[in-house]
């Protein structure tokens, strides 16, 4: 792919190399320098050479820590006195909060008044004051802007602000000066903030490389605004942290100018990478974060032969709902099936399948029978069994017995 010409540093961007330079030097020592670590699985596994940057290490477990420092080291000591404010469900709530602590620097943060209790507790924490307003974030950003006006606060933007977008590239610095071979890079895109400070930072280190942007199919908003469509963004998506209807007006110039194409993954590749960076690194990725890994699953050609950065940008997921991502990924490959199985109501029917599932040592999790409510005739009934396999070719074995025993039966797919 020919890349386009425009320097990293041009003047029409609003930052540039040196001010992400100057980023690095402010927060040296106050954020994680987290590791960048080749992976041999996921590299047999794509047919690329992979190396992840693991941003989920940090203390508040995401990069939002970096450009949130880096403005709160740039206020007087008098916007010191005054406080700061922002809109966030999550991450960066989180790091500024946490920062805004360590500095002792008042901060309110404005979040919608169904985030998750978890969210709002693990904010508090950092004795940040919590505002819930509004049901979408929308609402909560105008509140914010009306308090910060009338206390006097200042606002800290999670991307559209010069000083975050310098201080989220310093990431992108050390992947790179870890791994000088990376030549394309895949970076997960919300508003715009991280691939912003990455596509600068990675094009000033290399002029070559291949810098790709990653966007969730229900909220593709930085690609329908390049592309001059209509946005949309609705729907519940597992990369919450990237679910932005509109992107920054300051990272719209950059992407544009600086980042070769955006591509869209959907909801099954995103379970599969989160299930995957679990399973195989042993490390916690919330759907933002593995949006990277789930563009390169989804694209096997257009990565195959590459060395390739992955931002492992964040890793805060609710544990149920990680273990409902797991399960589902263990009922996709094969691990775990719900059967649909057509008996009679006669004796002895269920006591016959269980003995196949026996003979073929299938481990039986669940059964739920069905009688009134199934197309099938008054004498007929549907029993239903959950079950775990050792993988796909045993399940298929297992089908063919109770076909050959004379059961009719099927498996439930997830969608």
């Amino acid at each position: 792919m020919s890349l386009k010409p425009v320097a990293a540093d041009a003047p029409q961007l609003p930052v540039t190399f040196a001010d992400i330079e100057a980023a690095a030097r402010s927060i040296a020592g106050q954020v994680n320098r987290t590791p960048t670590l080749e992976s041999r699985t996921l590299s047999e596994l794509t047919g690329a050479r992979i190396f992840l940057k693991f941003e989920n290490l940090q203390f508040t477990a995401a990069f939002k820590e970096r450009g949130a420092l880096n403005r709160l080291l740039a206020l007087t000591d008098e916007e010191r006195k005054r406080g700061v404010i922002a809109m966030s469900a999550g991450n960066h709530a989180q790091g500024l909060a946490y920062h805004a602590k360590r500095l002792g620097i008042p901060a309110t943060i404005v979040m919608p008044r169904f985030t998750p209790l978890i969210k709002v507790q693990q904010t508090e924490s950092h004795d940040a004051l919590v505002v819930l307003h509004g049901e979408k974030l929308e609402e909560s950003y105008a509140h914010a802007q009306a308090l910060a006006e009338r206390r006097g606060l200042v606002f800290v933007h999670p991307y559209d602000d010069p000083m975050v977008i310098a201080g989220q590239g310093t990431a992108t610095v050390e992947l790179l000066e870890d791994a000088p071979d990376i030549d394309t890079l895949v970076i997960p895109i919300g508003g715009g903030g991280l691939i912003g400070g990455a596509a600068i930072a990675a094009r000033h280190m290399n002029p070559r490389i291949d810098v790709i942007g990653v966007q969730a199919e229900l909220y593709p908003a930085m690609k329908s605004t390049l592309a001059g469509d209509p946005i949309v963004g609705d729907g519940d998506t597992l990369a919450e942290g990237i679910a932005v209807k509109v992107p920054g007006s300051l990272t719209i110039p950059i992407v544009r100018d600086l980042v070769s194409e955006i591509l869209l993954v959907g909801e099954r590749d995103l379970e599969r990478a989160v299930a995957l960076l679990l399973s195989i690194e042993k490390t916690v990725v919330e759907g933002a974060g593995a949006a990277g890994l789930a563009a390169v699953i989804a694209n096997p050609r257009r990565f195959r032969g590459r060395t390739v950065g992955l931002m492992l940008c964040g890793g805060n997921i609710d544990t149920r709902l990680l273990a409902n991502v797991l399960l589902r990924d263990l009922a996709r490959s094969g691990r775990l099936a719900r059967l649909r199985i057509r008996l009679k109501d006669r004796p002895g029917q269920l006591y016959a399948v269980a003995r196949i599932f026996d003979q073929q040592q299938v481990n039986i999790l669940e059964v739920a029978h069905h009688r009134i409510f199934t197309t099938l005739p008054a004498k007929g009934l549907i029993t239903e069994i959950e079950c775990e396999t050792r993988g796909p070719e045993h399940l298929e074995r297992l089908i063919e017995a109770l076909q050959g025993a004379g059961f009719d039966t099927s498996r439930i797919e997830l969608a």
